[in-house]
């Protein structure tokens, strides 16, 4: 890339048109409006309808889904952690958003990985059960130690059924973390780094990687 163009990024999802403009970010809600650029836009999407919205006042848009290469035999792995790592050649990719996604990839090819619940959706399961088990997540709970009040009982639960199965399948390999919640994550582990806009920096990886699409 020259360098002399605004390069602009843009991650739809289900909730949000995501974008990335020269390392700034700005969001938008699929339900509102959304600017019409100038210059070329970069784009991946899970949301065809809102795709389609960003057709209508882009012209100038390039899907950079079918530049992906990333092979897996694993059946419906969507598109965001397929992008997230497509440039891991050994290690673990763990992304802690709404679900947490554990991906391992061995000599560049993605052997597997398994989906647990995101921190907010088991914090919401305890008041479920009863209100007198609604509480703030204590981060900084022994996990060393068996607890003693409720409070810290279920903070050690979540962590520790989030924590352990990662650690089994990680052992000393480098585990990546992204996700609103990856760097409160990626605290518990050794050998591990945090990586807030993997995506981004992913796509741009794709497109250096194929001058054709510039």
């Amino acid at each position: 890339m020259s360098g002399e163009f605004e390069l602009i990024l843009c991650d739809i999802g289900n909730t949000t048109f995501h974008f990335n403009i020269d390392g700034k970010e700005q969001k938008y809600l699929l339900s509102s409006s959304i600017p019409d650029f100038e210059e070329k836009i970069y784009y991946v999407s899970v949301n065809d309808n809102a795709t389609a919205k960003l057709k209508l006042t882009n012209e100038d848009i390039v899907d950079l889904e079918p530049y992906i290469d990333f092979k897996t035999k694993y059946v419906g792995m969507g598109l965001d952690r397929k992008i997230a790592c497509c440039f891991i050649e050994d290690g673990i990719l763990v992304d802690a958003g709404s679900a947490i996604t554990v991906d391992i990839i061995k000599k560049g090819k993605h052997k597997g990985g398994f989906i647990l619940p995101g921190l907010k959706a088991y914090k919401e399961i305890y008041p479920q059960i009863s209100h007198k088990l609604q509480f703030d997540l204590n981060t900084k709970v022994n996990l060393d130690k068996i607890p003693l009040c409720t409070k810290d009982a279920i903070s050690y639960a979540i962590l520790k059924s989030i924590i352990e199965p990662i650690k089994k399948v990680s052992k000393k390999k480098q585990l990546t973390f992204t996700g609103g919640d990856g760097e409160l994550l990626s605290k518990f582990f050794d050998n591990s780094i945090y990586k807030k806009d993997i995506i981004f920096e992913n796509m741009r990886r794709i497109i250096n990687a194929n001058d054709c699409i510039t």
